[in-house]
């Protein structure tokens, strides 16, 4: 019998048990094998697959930040380069994204936790999203034989449709229309669970008292923790001082009154303000050089072109993203760049490229109605020019007393660097720019 089961090896013919049961048993056998191998292929696998993802390098002068937000828990799937978290560092919003399509299997930090760079964050499986539940590709699913059990796994998925609620007992005969009215009310007594759980929260919540004296605690964001810092740094170190003076903006009005349209049917951008006063600044910048300076050590040092820092409100606070090379540009090209920058900021999109430099900064807290204010320096450069709102006012023009749109503009600027005398010239040369727009066509 050896002899011939050998001999049928290596015809590869293979010998079966003669008999039901031994077959039975001898697929069984197989079963059992198949399945023990394909678990072990598939915690083998998922070990080699598994990838553990660490805080990723945001700049080099920040090592660490507050893991702000989770987007997603354990067992979720993402894409690839979809979001997974949010660190807040004091400059930026940071985002961790999946590197590629897979599962989240393990979080290693909470939110509001402090973060250093380099450290674990959270366990990854790649693969495609949800692929954790599917069986794996190529490891054949191999199935007892069970014939009755089949069967009834069969049956039960047709018969489970068809149950139904037991019917409610049948009204009386002689209130039968009332019976009838109580059935079709039935569902309506039973209210959503929603609401329920909207009426408990509201319940639960206590009801505001009026006069009560109430104090919330919020704990300040890296942001704002930065911004404090760099304000009271320029305070500390820049020797301030403010000047004013008053810009007639009729001719300015009528510049964008006619040509608004135009530049936004062609170019896709308003023209709004800023970039007038953009390029007025650049052209006054170039005459007086040391509004574009900044002073490193005991060295004084001065640049040939302008980045432009633009001031954006953010409701995470005032962000400055620069306009690389603004001198260059025309209008256009500056409210483009302007806009761009402006819908990072509000997405909280921008990076540290965006926010990096910077030689001379606009603020324009007109947008929010201010009439006057001193903005403050932002060192390490020489000057901020600080644009209000636009009012009418009575101004005296050739002996005559007429209504303009007044607005009124301040330069602070740092006296280390410039004089009086210098400094009161460069706001002149704007006013000048911006009250007769063809001056800069001259320059």
């Amino acid at each position: 019998m050896l002899s011939k089961r050998i001999i049928a090896i290596a015809q590869g013919r293979a010998l079966l048990p003669r008999n039901r049961a031994g077959a039975v048993a001898l697929s069984r056998g197989w079963s059992v094998a198949s399945t023990s191998a394909r678990v072990a292929q598939f915690h083998s696998s998922k070990l080699l697959q598994a990838e553990t993802i660490k805080v990723p390098q945001m700049a080099e002068s920040i090592s660490e930040g507050t893991l702000k937000t989770w987007h997603k828990q354990p067992g979720d799937p993402v894409e690839a380069d979809e979001e997974v978290a949010t660190i807040e560092t004091d400059k930026i919003d940071v985002s961790v994204n999946a590197p590629s399509a897979g599962t989240i299997t393990e979080l290693l930090a909470g939110e509001e936790d402090t973060v250093a760079v380099g450290q674990d964050l959270f366990r990854f499986e790649p693969g495609e999203a949800g692929a954790a539940a599917a069986p794996k590709e190529g490891v054949p699913e191999t199935k007892e034989p069970k014939p009755e059990k089949e069967a009834e796994a069969k049956i039960e998925p047709k018969e489970q449709p068809v149950e139904k609620a037991p019917p409610p007992p049948p009204p009386p005969a002689r209130e039968g229309g009332e019976a009838k009215k109580e059935i079709k009310e039935a569902p309506k007594a039973a209210p959503p669970s929603k609401p329920k759980e909207a009426a408990k929260e509201i319940e639960v919540a206590p009801p505001r008292v009026a006069g009560a004296r109430t104090e919330t605690h919020v704990k300040m964001s890296r942001m704002r923790l930065r911004i404090a810092e760099r304000l009271k740094e320029s305070q500390n170190a820049a020797a301030s001082l403010t000047t004013f003076n008053e810009i007639d903006m009729s001719s300015l009005i009528d510049f964008r009154k006619k040509y608004k349209e135009e530049v936004l049917k062609t170019q896709g951008v308003k023209l709004g303000f800023m970039s007038p006063f953009a390029k007025a600044c650049c052209l006054a910048l170039k005459e007086i050089p040391g509004a574009n300076a900044s002073i490193e050590g005991d060295s004084i040092v001065y640049r040939d072109y302008v980045d432009l820092s633009v001031a954006v409100a953010t409701p995470k606070g005032l962000v400055t993203p620069v306009v690389r090379n603004a001198d260059s540009m025309n209008f256009v090209e500056i409210e483009k760049e302007i806009a761009a920058l402006g819908r990072k900021a509000r997405d909280g999109k921008l990076t540290l490229e965006d926010m990096a430099g910077g030689t001379f900064t606009i603020s324009n807290g007109g947008v929010f109605g201010s009439l006057y204010g001193t903005p403050i320096i932002n060192v390490p450069q020489a000057a901020v020019l600080g644009m209000h709102t636009i009012k009418e006012r009575a101004v005296v023009v050739n002996g005559q007393i007429v209504i303009r749109p007044i607005m009124v503009v301040a330069l602070t600027y740092d006296h280390r660097l410039l004089d009086g005398r210098e400094a009161v010239t460069f706001l002149v040369k704007i006013r000048d720019y911006l009250e007769d727009p063809r001056r800069m066509l001259l320059v």
